[in-house]
């Protein structure tokens, strides 16, 4: 992906963000010693998670009705409280949508639940964000590669 340049980076990003089990943080790291932009990377890696994300945001808001309705039966009391724990933990939950297995799906729930776009944007991209800069501070600390 490094061969693509910051077109590698989004696309590993997004397919992380994805059900497809891919690690975007070794495309990140593999581009600074290449002599990429620090920031740049970081906000390339962000936007492609982001939108990875989103995508699911979608499929859960669109999907949900279709797949609860024909293959999935959810009794409503536990629907009723999928929607409490996002009314109450929701926005802390989001942010954490970086941490693997359970990102994906906290996403599409959002989706299904229809989270605030925003709401949605905020939390998630700010969790993203953050997850990257931690990443390159703590390689930082151990190697400096750029």
């Amino acid at each position: 992906m490094t061969t693509l340049g910051y077109l590698g980076l989004f696309i590993a990003s997004f397919l992380a963000a994805s059900l497809v089990p891919m690690s975007s943080e070794v495309a990140l790291l593999a581009m600074l010693p290449l002599g990429y932009n620090v920031w740049g990377v970081v906000l390339v890696a962000t936007a492609g998670n982001y939108v990875g994300a989103l995508t699911n945001y979608f499929v859960g808001k669109w999907g949900a009705d279709f797949f609860l309705s024909r293959y999935i039966t959810i009794k409503p009391e536990t629907w009723a409280r999928a929607e409490a724990f996002y009314q109450r933990w929701g926005r802390i939950a989001l942010f954490f949508s970086w941490v693997p297995i359970i990102g994906d799906p906290l996403t599409a729930v959002a989706g299904a639940l229809h989270v605030n776009l925003r709401t949605f944007t905020f939390w998630v991209a700010l969790g993203k964000f953050t997850r990257y800069l931690v990443l390159l501070a703590l390689v930082h600390q151990v190697t400096p590669i750029w």
